[in-house]
């Protein structure tokens, strides 16, 4: 503490002359704090700048004994003086001596001139109590006995003792970050700091570790020491490990045992699931009722229900069966080791081309043809790209002005139309159209005169009838239809979907029941196409696979498993080479005919919810597949004819959306424009949208 020494005090005079008054005096004087003084009777004279200090009147309350003279003497401790702060030399001069030896004197010690040094007189108890409620600062004072003074602590005593409380610096100035003074030089010395010789023993080998080498090769060709890792020893040991335990810790990583196969962990729980739910989380029953109307993969898996305690919550019903289905995965859980390889995954990827080099394609909705008041199912387009056809659940056909969006034909079917297909064959203007058990064949009314009579008389034609048609148990029946001005072939259940080979002379319907085959094969089919450059050849579509069969011959030639849970269309490359399948779970498979393989090229799944219909583009390098889910995905299939060893291009390009969904129903079909880079979409909302590049 500043101005403190034992139990110093602060002062406020001039230290530094007496303390130089003081050596003055102890060089003349040999023994000044001794209370008999043998000395020469002369007097002893100080400076003359010495005499007045020594000799003022006492300020400080200190009495100075001349034996039996009455006179006092007192120290200029309070003078001012420009002197800076140094530590001021304690009153007592009594020296190093215990206090109570001077405690029934009235002295405490002697001055420089051996005079008694007399004691303050002490208040009593209660003046110092009165002074102490006088004065609001009295708190600051305390008696240094040592020095017979009463001490008042300053404000700046009291941040010093409470600094050096909290541990900190005493002095406000003192900075405990200051920046790193880097003393030494780091140039190159010029000289080593020692130049002595390296010794000689440095350059000759240690006898006693020679000897202590040679003790040890003895004893390793001895066989009396072994190494800790040897070969024979490590054949000889059991390999033993820990089958369920963590194996993570482990220092053996030769792979001789199996890795540890941590169990994954359950989603945490949501609101829905707490015995106590929001209102808003409990279904109506208008809503329980809806989800047993939908697919189990659409259905909620948990319904959440509401109890007033947790006493009232029932047990759970399928506890028993999901702990053993529990066990029997632990068991049959295949633990085997994987030996990962530090690849870079963007080394793997193909470099596929850029989008602005696949152009054309669709983008974006150009024109909407609005008419119909129910879902539309089926679209097709005829050859020239001039008209397209449509039908829809409303019972009602329609054909549609490409360019303009105009409706310019509209025929009453009577019932839900299944699917619509317009002839190829430029000859003929015929449009075939499936309607519950029946296929109508309309006569569309388009094209020069010629190619009207054409029609006309094919639809007109009589069909000989043999005495087993007019049977109940004949499969299709040919009958007028007077009322449409066409023909009708009526099946024995209802038609899904309708199709004509690549010149318009074979149609080939698609009722799905089991039906006995040439082949004697029972399945139930879903789809059929024709290929696209051999009329012989034909491709039926049952749950999971793909029959392939040649007509003429009358026999299977290939089947092709897709590995999907129930296939909803196909499509073939105009090149007859290639295959792609959609499926009820949004899944869809790409087939090369020329990999003489069973399984797909490609699966990739796109779509969240059912694939309705998948299709090919005559000319351009695009495929597209519509879903449930309202989007179109529309994707780059490039396949090269002449070299048979590359494989396929497919490149995702667009996601086209704007259709809404009605009755959990998305785009129900698409088909891309016989000679421009357009896509034609069908929608449950009762629109047709045309998408343009």
């Amino acid at each position: 503490m500043k101005g403190l020494n034992k139990c110093s005090h602060p002062v406020e005079g001039n230290l530094k002359n007496i303390r130089e008054a003081k050596q003055l005096q102890q060089q003349d004087e040999p023994n000044v704090d001794s209370v008999y003084y043998s000395g020469p009777e002369t007097e002893r004279t100080l400076p003359s700048n010495l005499e007045g200090i020594l000799n003022t009147s006492g300020n400080d309350g200190l009495a100075i004994d001349h034996g039996n003279e009455d006179e006092s003497y007192s120290f200029g401790l309070h003078d001012e003086s420009d002197s800076s702060e140094d530590e001021v030399a304690p009153r007592n001069t009594i020296g190093n001596v215990p206090l109570e030896w001077y405690q029934d004197e009235k002295h405490i010690g002697y001055d420089i001139a051996g005079k008694k040094i007399k004691k303050k007189e002490k208040d009593d108890k209660l003046q110092s109590f009165l002074a102490s409620a006088d004065d609001s600062k009295n708190w600051r004072k305390f008696s240094d006995e040592y020095n017979d003074e009463e001490v008042k602590v300053t404000k700046e005593d009291l941040k010093t003792i409470n600094k050096l409380l909290e541990g900190m610096a005493p002095h406000g100035d003192f900075d405990p970050y200051a920046p790193y003074v880097d003393w030494f030089k780091w140039d190159v010395s010029k000289h080593p700091l020692s130049n002595v010789p390296e010794p000689k023993r440095r350059f000759i080998p240690s006898k006693s570790e020679s000897k202590l080498v040679k003790k040890l090769v003895l004893a390793i060709r001895k066989g009396l020491i072994k190494p800790k890792y040897s070969k024979e020893e490590e054949d000889e040991e059991e390999s033993v490990y820990s089958l369920w335990g963590d194996d993570s810790n482990s220092m053996k990583k030769d792979g001789s045992h199996l890795s540890y196969i941590p169990a994954p962990k359950p989603n945490l729980p949501g609101y829905e699931e707490s015995f106590n739910p929001p209102l808003e989380y409990i279904p109506t029953q208008k809503e329980i009722e809806s989800y047993q109307s939908m697919n189990e993969e659409d259905r909620p898996k948990f319904i959440p229900k509401r109890f007033t305690s947790i006493r009232s919550i029932p047990a759970y019903e399928k506890a028993v069966k999901e702990c053993f289905e529990r066990c029997l995965d632990l068991y049959f859980c295949p633990r085997v080791q994987k030996k990962r390889i530090n690849i870079n995954p963007e080394s793997l990827k193909p470099k596929l081309p850029s989008r602005n080099d696949l152009k054309p394609y669709p983008v974006k909705c150009y024109l909407e043809y609005r008419g119909h008041k129910d879902a539309v199912t089926s679209v097709s387009t005829e050859v020239s790209g001039q008209w397209i056809a449509s039908g829809s659940l409303d019972g009602t056909v329609r054909i549609w002005e490409v360019e303009t969006g105009r409706c310019l034909k509209l025929w009453e079917v009577g019932e839900a139309v299944k699917y619509v297909a317009w002839n190829p064959n430029p000859e003929y203007s015929i449009l075939a159209v499936s309607a519950g058990h029946d296929v109508l064949l309309f006569n569309t009314g388009f094209g020069n005169e010629e190619v009207k009579k054409k029609t006309k008389e094919l639809l007109c034609a009589e069909v000989p009838t043999t005495p087993d048609d007019t049977s109940e148990s004949t499969l299709v029946r040919w009958i007028q239809d007077e009322k449409h001005e066409g023909a009708r072939l009526r099946h024995f259940k209802n038609v899904s979907s309708v199709e004509w080979n690549r010149n318009g002379n074979y149609l080939s319907t698609v009722v799905p029941a089991d039906i006995l085959f040439a082949v004697s094969i029972y399945q139930s089919l879903f789809t059929s196409v024709f290929h696209p450059t051999r009329s012989s050849y034909f491709f039926i579509s049952t749950k999971k696979t793909i029959r392939q069969y040649h007509l003429e011959k009358g026999k299977l030639m290939r089947k092709l498993e897709t590995g999907l849970k129930e296939i909803s269309s196909i499509a073939v490359h105009p090149s007859g080479d290639h295959i792609i399948v959609g499926s009820r779970e949004g899944k869809f498979c790409w087939f090369d005919l020329d990999l003489s393989t069973k399984k797909p090229y490609l699966t990739r799944q796109w779509h969240k919810k059912d694939i309705n219909n998948v299709a090919f583009h005559r000319f351009e390098p695009l495929f597209a597949t519509c879903s449930d889910d309202c989007t179109v995905q529309v994707s780059h299939g490039m396949v090269d004819s002449e070299d048979l060893n590359m494989n396929p291009v497919i490149v995702p390009l667009e996601i086209l959306r704007g259709h809404t969904s009605s009755n959990g129903r998305g785009v129900m079909d698409c088909k891309f424009h016989p000679r421009q880079p357009w896509l034609f979409t069908a929608g449950a909302d009762s629109v047709i949208r045309l998408y343009c590049n």
